[in-house]
């Protein structure tokens, strides 16, 4: 018992949550020179860390906001082809021949667009 090693409360985390954790505290190295000089050096090792979380977020932000364009523009296009589509065999059920007949199938389309 007087020889039990106490145990680190980082070993009672997960294997994932400790690789985690590893690679926070290594990001965090970058700002060594800084937390090492704080009163509280663990507090300033977190908030350093917390940087670098920030620092990787924002760079996500960023490429996700690249990626964001082009898929709006594939779904304009996907629903401008659904509503040809949707004409297209509306259209050939009704065949509208008025313009009152043309008019209900152009608001049934609309309303078809809605699904």
């Amino acid at each position: 018992m007087f020889f039990d090693k106490e145990k680190d409360w980082k070993d009672f985390l997960s294997p994932e949550a400790q690789k985690i954790i590893s690679e926070l505290f290594e990001d965090a190295k970058k700002h060594k020179c800084a937390y090492m000089n704080a009163d509280d050096v663990k507090i300033a090792q977190l908030w350093c860390a917390l940087i670098e979380i920030k620092k990787k977020f924002d760079e996500i932000s960023k490429n996700i906001k690249k990626l964001e364009e082009p898929f709006k523009a594939i779904v304009e296009i996907g629903e401008a082809e659904k509503k040809r589509t949707i004409e297209k065999v509306v259209e050939e059920l009704i065949k509208p021949e008025s313009e009152e007949e043309k008019e209900a199938t152009k608001k049934l389309v609309e309303s078809l667009m809605k699904f």
